[in-house]
Parts: structure tokens; sequence; C-alpha cells
């Protein structure tokens, strides 16, 4: 069987076909960091994150936006010199400042030659009516994806990872991004502490009844110089094996409608920053196995999707 939304192996709607069906030509994401800063970490950040925030893998930040940029782009020109770029505007939180600063930042990298649009991560508590406004009027003019950190439906595991807002602050901006007709990517990660496969399942199902385009799923990676770092050390709770993991992602994806779009499906942190579970730095074993266990068991995505 061959999934209708991929152009190889996957019975998942791959970002790779997405692109390729819409643009007709490679398309490159290129990690920035623009020197945002995180509203959280005032009230101590999310527990998996460093003291900095997120998106440590991002560009240099010593660098500014366009070196950070033509540096990634003189390396991806070898292998695909016709390609065309995205800017994913990635560390921390990337709407966190006024609109005038956001647009110099943002409209730098889409005037870059072969820029054909911007990805924005963020949190649904630190989009302002004005800025709404402004991505509404940049959504008329490029391609644009918001991303939004949800992690867990469960507010009893967001209180335990500090993750600053609750489920209805993430839904509502779902539903004013979407009335804007700006499509919206979210993250939620597998194997928080304490989640049963049930939970994590219901994650899934909850967004399902949203107007979501993408996903992305990731494994919950015990970092050092993290607040879960400590928290594991001192209290260890069970991590996810390679398999478990595997399992639940390949659940999840049958009751995930089969137009959204799945972006990602497990991380891949760098092997030094990392304590635990060390399967996670094999990435490509984790999606071969994904790929085998949905053949195995017959499993496309949205096979299962419930009725609202």
């Amino acid at each position: 069987m061959k999934f209708k939304y991929s152009n190889s192996n996957k019975r998942y709607y791959t970002l790779d076909y997405y692109y390729k069906n819409r643009f007709k030509d490679k398309i490159i994401k290129v990690s920035l960091n623009a020197g945002f800063s995180c509203p959280h970490l005032k009230t101590g950040g999310c527990i998996y994150c460093s003291e900095i925030g997120s998106g440590e893998y991002a560009g240099d930040v010593n660098d500014d936006l366009v070196t950070q940029f033509n540096k990634v782009k003189a390396i991806m020109n070898k292998k695909w010199p016709k390609g065309k770029y995205i800017g994913y505007f990635q560390a921390r939180t990337n709407t966190l400042a006024p609109v005038a600063v956001l647009k110099e930042k943002y409209e730098t990298i889409l005037n870059l030659d072969n820029v054909i649009g911007l990805a924005i991560a963020t949190r649904p508590d630190s989009i302002t009516d004005e800025c709404l406004e402004y991505l509404s009027d940049l959504n008329k003019k490029t391609y644009l994806t918001i991303e939004l950190g949800l992690q867990t439906i469960h507010e009893k595991t967001a209180k335990l990872i500090n993750r600053g807002h609750d489920l209805k602050c993430f839904t509502e901006m779902v539903k004013k991004l979407r009335l804007k007709n700006i499509d919206v990517v979210v993250h939620i990660i597998n194997g928080l502490p304490y989640e049963t496969k049930e939970m994590m399942l219901e994650t899934v199902k909850y967004l399902n009844k949203l107007d979501i385009q993408g996903i992305k799923i990731h494994m919950l990676q015990i970092l050092k110089n993290t607040k879960l770092e400590k928290i594991y050390k001192d209290n260890p709770f069970k991590l996810l094996t390679k398999d478990k993991y595997i399992e639940i992602v390949c659940e999840q994806l049958q009751y995930l409608n089969e137009n959204i779009v799945i972006h990602r499906l497990t991380g891949d942190p760098k092997p030094e920053d990392l304590i635990a579970p060390n399967w996670v730095v094999k990435k490509i074993d984790v999606l071969n196995g994904i790929d085998k266990y949905m053949v195995k068991n017959d499993i496309i995505q949205g096979k299962k999707v419930e009725k609202n």
C-alpha cells in the first residue's frame, strides 16, 4: 500500500511530499536565532529547556541573521543548487518583540534570494493582537507557518513541566490564527513524566479536532543543565523505550486526519548534551522502526480518525 500523500514508502503525510507538491522545488528550512528571549524564563522556564530557553541548535546568535542564513545556504547549495528556502525562526519565542522589530527581522530574511517563506516558532501566550494583524498581512504576501508548543493537553503534566500557559490559551490562539488563514504547526512531546500511553493518544485526538495543518512529535529528552536533569537524577521516572515510543507514534498517526502534514516524528539532540534516553540519537533507526511497524501492523495515517 502506498499512502497518497507520500512520494516514498511512508504511510503518513510527509513534509517533503507537501513541499514538492506545493512549490515544485526542493525546499530547505534554515534554522535561525534572532536573539529573542522567552517570557517564561522569569518564572523558571519549562523544565526540559536550558537556562537560555529552547532553540540551542539554531543559528549562532553572535552572527547577524543574514550571516546565519548564508552559512547554511553555502552548504546546501552544493547539494541542491536550485533549492528554495524557508527562514525558520527557531530559537525561543519569536514573536516576543514590538511589531517594528519583528518586521525588520522577518523581512530581512524574506528579502534574500530564493526565500519563499517563513516558519515562526512561538508560544500561544506571546502573540499580541497587533502581532496577529501583522502576521495576517505577512501571510498574504508569503508562505507562512506559525509553530506553537503545546507538548500535552493534560494540565497536571503542564504544571509539572512548568509550561506556563493553559490549554484554553493554546486552543484560542489556534482559532485566532486560523481565522486569519495562517497555517499552524503544533509541537507535542511523548514520554513526559508520568504520562501514560492513553494520555499521549488523548493529546493527538484533541489536536485532530482542531484546525491544524501540521504536527511535530518529539520524544522527551533529558538534557544536561536543565531542571529536568536534576529531577530525573533525584527521583528517576520511567522513560519510554525505543520500541514503545515507535508503537505510540504509530498509533497517534492513526488518529490524525490524513491531510495533517507530519513535520517531525523524533528529535536529534547532540550526544554530548544528552543524559537519556540514549536511543534518541539514532534518528534514522527510529524513523525506520516507525516505517516497519506501520507496514507490519497495516497502519496508515488517519485510519482511526474519530468522528467529532
